[in-house]
């Protein structure tokens, strides 16, 4: 789809994109060879300047560039050039980045390989695997994970970033992840439905303050369900928007994700349920 796109293009908007897919001209390449007659010579210059300098970005492979200058409800276009170097990033933490807070765990899942970190084991290890990928998909991850991630890890990401608490509302789902997954058909199944955010520092304290190992796998559990939806999710919407584009675009195959490698502990959920006034 990226290839497609016109709208990075400074004064090129989508209305004019239009204009150039049904005048013939459906890739950067074609403008190239024969830019179209209803702009003026110096325009098409101009804009030919840019195509060619966006070309060079694609092949070179910076996605930062596509993200930072598409329109923010177009930025889902560079998913498929970049699917092989996309990390899906979801953390777990104390509380929402007050004084004291800390991150818990993260999961990331790159399309392949299920990677965690463990606060107190192996949290820092994030900062150098994080650097391996051009793009990351969250859920709300602008407003929270990123923020936070930065600011208790003392790190910049800079990353392309896709975020599909706005993709999916452009698309007409809004809500929590959950509520996403349930309005496009994904249900979660198990005993993991009815742990929540707040659930997740119920199970981190156990496990810290008890030393019960079944409520560590149990929050890892939850955070790579995460992480694996994003993927679902992220294609599904993609393979959506391109639906709205007049232009024959070969869907997206849905993912094949492994196996989660923690299984949650029903009688760790129970128990916590049952000692926690809010349940």
């Amino acid at each position: 789809m990226l290839n497609h796109s016109f709208v990075h293009i400074p004064t090129i908007g989508l209305a004019t994109e239009r204009k150039f897919w049904t005048s013939g001209i459906k890739t950067m390449e074609e403008f190239i060879q024969s830019p179209p007659a209803f702009l003026k010579p110096a325009r098409q210059q101009t804009v030919g300047k840019h195509i060619q300098m966006s070309i060079n970005k694609m092949q070179s492979g910076e996605a930062r560039y596509f993200c930072d200058n598409l329109p923010t409800k177009e930025q889902w276009r560079l998913f498929r050039e970049y699917q092989d170097s996309t990390a899906y990033i979801d953390i777990e933490t104390t509380g929402i980045g007050g004084y004291g807070d800390i991150i818990t765990t993260i999961a990331l899942y790159d399309g392949k390989e299920i990677k965690h970190y463990i606060n107190g084991k192996n949290l820092d290890e994030f900062r150098h695997d994080i650097m391996e990928y051009k793009v990351i998909v969250t859920y709300n991850g602008k407003t929270f994970d990123v923020p936070f991630i930065e600011k208790y890890l003392g790190i910049s990401i800079e990353h392309a970033h896709l975020d599909l608490r706005y993709i999916l509302k452009g698309l007409g789902y809004s809500g929590g992840l959950k509520s996403c997954e349930q309005q496009l058909g994904i249900g979660r199944t198990g005993c993991l439905e009815d742990v929540d955010g707040y659930f997740a520092v119920l199970l981190w304290y156990d496990y810290k303050k008890k030393r019960k190992e079944k409520s560590l796998e149990t929050l890892l559990a939850y955070n790579i369900q995460d992480v694996l939806s994003l993927e679902h999710l992220m294609i599904t919407a993609y393979n959506q928007r391109i639906g709205g584009i007049p232009l024959k675009i070969k869907p997206l195959k849905p993912g094949s994700p492994p196996a989660n490698p923690f299984v949650p502990d029903l009688p760790t959920i129970n128990r916590i349920k049952k000692e926690s006034w809010l349940f």
